[in-house]
């Protein structure tokens, strides 16, 4: 004799939202209740709730946005993991971004989804992730393919950096402003912008973002 499935409370994975967009929020928590295997726990506006309820918070997964007043979801991410490294977080976001994908895998996060993804999609996306599963959107995982074949690939373009360049690309790498990057070296602001047109004319780049990604390529 067989027995329908059924799904017990305490047998849901449970889930967290992180939003600030009020109307996604809200569909998305809709969206985990309708489900007979997963319910929303709490939903936040921000991260500073999240960050101080999170050791309150009896969670599975939480789903995480990035673009957020306050604290962004990288550093959600990185001050939370630690406390409960069970817990898993799936960013969902609509950056197809290098860094961003770099950021939040370096924080802590085991899957990655876009916003514009199929409903069904960030559902298979939840089970997955609870399974132990890193799920990623087809877009953010063949940014990660044609990162590593880019990483397999010798560049002898980099080499042709003059010592004053690398160490100019190396500041930009830590996040300093031109101005920043001119008194640290003693250098004017526009003996630092020349420095900067020259570097991306030798990498064959057209953004600070693409130089970086090219010389430290262990940036996603």
């Amino acid at each position: 004799m067989s027995f329908p499935y059924i799904y017990f409370m305490n047998t849901k994975i449970k889930v967290a939202i992180v939003e600030d967009d009020t109307e996604l929020r809200n569909l998305l928590e809709k969206l985990v209740n309708k489900q007979p295997d997963m319910h929303v726990i709490k939903t936040f506006s921000n991260g500073k709730p999240f960050i101080s309820e999170f050791k309150m918070l009896d969670v599975d997964v939480v789903i995480m946005d990035i673009n957020m007043p306050g604290k962004n979801g990288i550093e959600c991410v990185t001050e939370t993991k630690i406390q409960k490294p069970h817990v898993q977080f799936l960013i969902s976001t609509s950056f197809e971004n290098h860094e961003y994908i770099f950021q939040a895998l370096c924080a802590g996060a085991t899957g990655y989804i876009l916003k514009s993804d199929k409903p069904s999609e960030l559902l298979d996306a939840i089970r997955t992730i609870n399974e132990g599963g890193s799920p990623m959107s087809m877009q953010i995982a063949r940014l990660v393919v044609n990162s590593f074949q880019a990483q397999s690939q010798p560049d002898d373009s980099v080499n042709s950096l003059s010592a004053r360049q690398k160490e100019i690309i190396h500041l930009l790498a830590q996040g300093m402003f031109y101005k920043e990057i001119s008194e640290r070296l003693f250098l004017s602001p526009m003996t630092v912008r020349t420095h900067i047109r020259n570097i991306y004319e030798k990498l064959h780049v057209n953004s600070k973002t693409e130089a970086i990604n090219k010389v430290f390529p262990r940036t996603i």
